[in-house]
């Protein structure tokens, strides 16, 4: 008889912490340095957010991200390896458009463009 692994719900539930922390830190970061580029008008803010201060909870993002859905993939009858192998490049190649996407706006917004961040068309 085949018994199946009990699913992954800590690391359900622990990759959803993350990504949801590191997201209000990415969130408090991004908000931070704009306004503060807002209110200076200088160039040194924005290119300050292409370094660690909003990479690392970036990064936090797609790892948390990562690390719920290849769980919740585990949790469907799919191994740990075959789910991580599936959830990795979805996450992480999803994570480089949005932050070639984050860079080229916020090349819009450094070259005095104001609607670069309206969402509104």
């Amino acid at each position: 008889m085949y018994y199946t692994q009990t699913p992954p719900y800590f690391l359900l539930a622990a990759g959803l912490f993350i990504a949801i922390t590191s997201g209000l830190a990415f969130s408090a970061v991004l908000k931070g340095a704009v306004g503060d580029w807002y209110e200076k008008k200088s160039t040194r803010s924005i290119s300050k957010l292409q370094g660690l201060d909003l990479q690392l909870p970036f990064f936090g993002i797609c790892a948390g991200s990562c690390v719920c859905l290849a769980s919740g993939m585990s949790s469907f009858c799919f191994t740990a390896k075959i789910a991580y192998a599936m959830a990795a490049p979805l996450i992480f190649l999803s994570a480089g458009l949005v932050w070639s996407q984050l860079k080229n706006n916020l090349a819009l917004l450094e070259s005095g463009n104001p609607r670069a961040f309206e969402l509104d068309v």
